[in-house]
């Protein structure tokens, strides 16, 4: 049998090592600090960081040659799973969003002169990046209508246009940016080129940090005006911008996943934990039916969760053609996310509303997984249109469920 769901000696060692950096070093400092105060932040990462770096924790997603652990896709998600588990985690191994994405972007498409300017000073945790692609003016889950447009003008590119909900984009020392580049392309998906555009930069505007529903700051709104880029700044090739964003975002989406089941376990286990400790109408809460509903459709949603996340980053692992497989785990682990925080909270009653346990929070920050690289709706759409080919050309849609042995 070649499906194996254990973990070696080695790896286990990896996860009990990452568990112990949150527990004995990121939940303490997160504890302690005042997040309004910018120094004390910055000074909280960097002794995380350090602690990281010191127990061999360092960027888990890259290759040994650029510093990092070289893990697989199916081990970085045992690693992101344990990181996740605190807030800061996995800034405290630089594993991020977005600068994990854009790692990859540059290590694939980067010429080596990119690579050593940019995708060197993130590995080293020196630079933050941003990826500005969202737009107001047009629906952001099909990146073909893109508006900002730009142009050549000798050795370099003029672009203009209007960004927003560019997360980290307050903080950045680059952005990697998508502009439309082509009037005519011969398909839709060939219009856009992608650009790395140093920060501060003339022509590039940060308008204001967009307030959302867990508060101020983190995604930013961008007015380019008359933005100069040199050609040397073109990432990857012209009209390859969808294509590169593509790539990007598969993985990325996929990371998120992980993530998010390590706050999907963590609400369970505060819920089966308050349900053994509440007392009410003659019994615990853990002995109450609808109380044990809850708990049994969030364990089965969790253990869904983590199945569909170690299939993906199985296939990506493997070199296989894994968009199906991620876009479906994208849209499941959203929603299950969603309505595990949301029962936890129910069993918590009041107390789980309030700012007394970090259940509210992970319900704000939750609520963007839906819409996040790619909304609900998208996914679905995807997936019937898979199904429904898989069936035309097969007469089954069994490639479109994973084309799993079973």
């Amino acid at each position: 049998m070649a499906i194996d769901f254990s973990l070696s000696p080695e790896l286990e060692e990896i996860r009990n090592r990452v568990r112990s950096l949150i527990d004995e070093v990121v939940r303490p400092i997160e504890k302690r600090w005042d997040r309004n105060d910018r120094k004390q932040l910055i000074d909280g990462i960097v002794e995380m960081r350090t602690a990281a770096r010191e127990r061999g924790l360092w960027l888990p997603h890259m290759p040994e040659e650029w510093g990092g652990m070289g893990l697989g896709h199916v081990e970085l998600a045992m690693v992101q799973a344990e990181a996740a588990r605190s807030s800061f985690g996995p800034f405290a191994i630089n594993a991020q969003a977005p600068d994990e994405g854009n790692m990859h972007t540059l290590l694939h498409w980067g010429t080596e002169q990119q690579k050593q300017k940019y995708l060197k000073p993130l590995c080293e945790g020196t630079s933050a990046s941003c990826f500005a692609m969202t737009e107001p003016e047009v629906a952001g889950s099909d990146p073909t209508l893109i508006k900002t447009w730009g142009y050549p003008d000798g050795d370099e590119w003029v672009i203009s246009g209007h960004k927003w909900f560019i997360s980290n984009a307050h903080r950045a020392r680059f952005a990697i940016l998508i502009a439309r580049t082509e009037q005519e392309p011969d398909i839709p998906q060939a219009a856009n080129t992608a650009f790395i555009v140093d920060l501060p930069s003339d022509g590039w505007t940060e308008v204001r940090e967009i307030e959302t529903m867990h508060g101020p700051g983190g995604h930013s709104e961008i007015r380019i005006e008359d933005l100069r880029v040199h050609n040397d700044q073109m990432l990857g090739g012209r009209g390859q911008g969808h294509l590169l964003g593509q790539y990007r975002l598969g993985p990325a989406r996929l990371a998120h996943c992980m993530r998010w089941i390590a706050q999907a376990e963590i609400a369970l286990d505060m819920m089966v934990e308050r349900s053994l400790n509440r007392y009410s109408h003659g019994s615990l809460l853990a002995e109450k039916q609808g109380i044990q509903w809850m708990i049994a459709e969030s364990t089965i949603e969790l253990y869904q969760c983590k199945l569909m996340v170690l299939h993906s980053a199985y296939k990506i692992d493997r070199k296989e053609d894994f968009k199906s497989e991620v876009s479906m785990t994208k849209h499941f682990v959203a929603n299950a996310l969603n309505r595990i925080i949301d029962r936890a909270i129910q069993v918590h009653g009041a107390l789980g509303y309030s700012k007394d346990t970090p259940l509210a929070d992970m319900f704000l920050h939750a609520r963007w997984a839906r819409f996040a690289d790619g909304a609900d709706e998208i996914h679905l759409m995807r997936t019937a249109e898979r199904a429904i080919s898989a069936f035309r050309d097969h007469g089954s849609t069994a490639a479109a469920t994973g084309n799993l042995p079973l």
